[in-house]
Order: structure tokens, then sequence, then C-alpha cells
């Protein structure tokens, strides 16, 4: 795994940064749209403890990889910040857990013993166009999310 990389894409008409920056203990996935850090959240998994595998590609979507699903003994610890409401909260953690998750399958298939550090993802989204107090994810949230993960898997797929 590089030690520091970034990235920056435009996502459903928001510009989106993702840098991701190793340290001897954790790993670093900052994700904003406005130019701040955000909420940081750390994901860390029992080293003991196997990941899933990634589901299969969606038939009717085959060009997608698909994401790893994230293990149910994943612990997300708040550090510092804090989402304006439940369902933004909600969002945050799929983040996180989503992003460990990627961090974690792809670092054990590029290195024969992986450590499993936790990772500490900060999470600073824009406030999207139209999202109501539904607790749906929205088109916009959902084109985010794919667009983020997409984002990071490229960076830790590079050498």
């Amino acid at each position: 795994m590089i030690q520091t990389a970034n990235i920056a894409r435009d996502l459903d008409g928001v510009q989106t940064d993702v840098l991701l920056q190793a340290f001897a203990d954790r790993i670093l996935v900052l994700v904003t749209q406005i130019g701040k850090v955000g909420s940081l959240i750390q994901a860390a998994i029992p080293t003991t403890m196997p990941l899933l595998p990634p589901p299969p590609p969606d038939p009717s979507n085959p060009n997608a990889l698909p994401l790893p699903v994230p293990p149910p003994s994943i612990q997300l610890t708040p550090l510092l910040g804090s989402a304006p409401t439940e369902r933004v909260q909600t969002l945050h953690s799929l983040y996180a857990s989503q992003i460990a998750t990627l961090v974690w399958t792809l670092e054990e298939a590029s290195v024969l013993e992986a450590d499993r550090r936790p990772v500490v993802v900060g999470i600073a989204l824009a406030k999207p166009p139209e999202h109501g107090e539904s607790a749906e994810l929205s088109a916009h949230d959902r084109t985010v999310f794919r667009g983020v993960m997409d984002m990071v898997r490229e960076l830790l797929e590079r050498k």
C-alpha cells in the first residue's frame, strides 16, 4: 500500500476529495466535499475475524465491481465531531464501515500478513440538494457513495 495518495472527482455535481495516508499504527482516509476534515470515526476489527469475500457481480450492472460486505464484528468509535442528524450519523457509519472493509480487504490481497490496522475515516459531505427528512437514501446519496468507494479502491490499488 502506498503511504500517501489523494484523488479528486466531481460526483453528481459536487467536487469530492479523498486522501489516504498510512501510518504505522492506523490508516487515515479523509472524504470531503466542503474542504474540511469533518467527523472522525475509527473502525477496528479483531485480526482473528475473517473478512467475507466480495459478492458476485450484479448481472444487471456487470461493469461495477461489487463492494466487500463489512463484517458484523466491526467496531465504530466516534473520535471527533458529530453528525447533525441521526440520518447523517447512519450515513457516516455506513461510509466508515465500507471504507475500512475496502482497506482491509485490499490490504490483505496485496500482503501476505496484513496487520489489519484500525482505519480512521474523516467524513465531510455537502448537504444534498433535496434530502428531506426521509431515512431512505436518495439517488444523490447512492451516486456519491458509490463514487467515493470507487475513488478509495483506486487509491488502494495504486502501487
